[in-house]
């Protein structure tokens, strides 16, 4: 991540704490109302057309024919460039880390920030592996950065509430965690992103995660809840036990993200929700990381069900909601290797695979242009 991709973003987007983003072009409702259903089949009949033209046997790449045609569609076109890459790593703490449901304490999540930054971290030895660019985003971590370190400052506030206690954000932070990485999505399509990916960092949020995907696929909490960062059996037992009392405290209308959000969310995953729905908008891809995004993606559809559109699931984590998520989503990840760590890891390796479908469709020859007979 270079210092003037940080400056760029910035400039776009503004970073100034607890300020409420400009609407207009930016807003929720309107960017909603962007969002466009996919379904082109002419484009598709074109795609499809250039792949079973391709040097191989019709179909022989599998999934990854149905990749390019994926990302096709979503640029709405079959003649694009090889993307730009950017991993965006949304990080913030949680109130209900207080009730002792995670392993690691608090602090780890600004020591971890200040890792992403030195480029010590797992998610920077992919994204130097892959090309791909890292942009750090605070979304509401307690702790003060210092100012030029390279991370953009989104902060809504020194993390969420206690979730057990009380809601965890106020509707109007719900809505600013949203509609301002609305606007940092508008701002990597201006700087001609053209495959972006969310990952995330914040202790305690497996616990947000299992209870957004708890409300919104009405999943018993026993099916959505696992070790998390490392919690032992008798941990996780307890961890069940403060999800139970907080759902049963809140008394969520199951029917509207927006309050699930409020309720029990964090927010970096209202911000990865924005994004999610700002990068739909603007029709550029978004490769999904594990369970913490893949509850932000719950949240987007909710809102945007054509959003799902322009999503790739990167791989199927180890913790047990992130099946029942993906199960309500209806969709198919693309690796499983038991990951769990979140910061975008797998959602890095799945623009690998990803790259791997483009340069495939773009670069391989045609019959027609080797020489190559076709079958009979």
């Amino acid at each position: 991540m270079t210092k003037d991709t940080v400056m760029s973003i910035k400039s776009t987007t503004g970073s100034v704490m607890g300020q409420q983003p400009e609407l207009g072009s930016n807003g929720l409702r309107e960017t909603v109302g962007r969002i466009a259903s996919l379904a082109d089949p002419k484009l598709a009949q074109q795609v499809q057309q250039r792949l079973d033209s391709l040097t191989k046997p019709r179909g022989s790449l599998g999934r990854l024919e149905g990749i390019a045609t994926e990302y096709s569609l979503a640029r709405g076109t079959a003649d694009w460039p090889l993307p730009t890459k950017a991993l965006f790593v949304f990080c913030a703490d949680h109130g209900i880390t207080a009730e002792g449901v995670s392993a690691f304490p608090q602090d780890v999540t600004h020591q971890m920030v200040e890792n992403f930054v030195r480029g010590g971290a797992a998610i920077n030895v992919l994204c130097r592996q892959y090309d791909i660019d890292p942009i750090i985003i605070d979304m509401g971590v307690n702790h003060a950065f210092e100012s030029g370190r390279g991370i953009v400052d989104r902060k809504v506030a020194f993390g969420t509430q206690n979730f057990s206690r009380c809601a965890a954000m106020t509707p109007e932070q719900a809505i600013e965690s949203i509609e301002t990485e609305i606007s940092l999505a508008r701002a990597a399509a201006r700087l001609e992103y053209g495959l972006l990916a969310i990952g995330e960092m914040g202790i305690g949020n497996t616990t947000s995660a299992s209870a957004i995907t708890a409300l919104l696929t009405n999943q018993p909490v026993e099916e959505v809840i696992g070790p998390g960062t490392g919690l032992n059996e008798s941990q996780v037992e307890h961890k069940k036990e403060i999800l139970r009392q907080a759902l049963d405290a809140r008394r969520v209308n199951r029917e509207d993200p927006l309050e699930v959000l409020s309720a029990v969310g964090g927010f970096e995953i209202g911000g990865m929700c924005g994004f999610l729905l700002g990068a739909a908008a603007e029709r550029v891809p978004v490769a999904v990381d594990g369970f913490i995004a893949t509850s932000a993606a719950l949240l987007a559809v909710g809102l945007a069900p054509s959003a799902k559109d322009y999503m790739f699931f990167s791989h199927r984590s180890a913790e047990p909601g992130h099946r029942s998520a993906l199960d309500a989503l209806d969709v198919k990840p693309l690796l499983a290797l038991d990951m769990r760590l979140g910061e975008g890891t797998g959602a890095a390796m799945a623009i690998g695979v990803i790259e791997s479908a483009l340069r495939l469709y773009k670069e391989m020859a045609t019959f027609a242009s080797a020489e190559v007979s076709e079958k009979a």
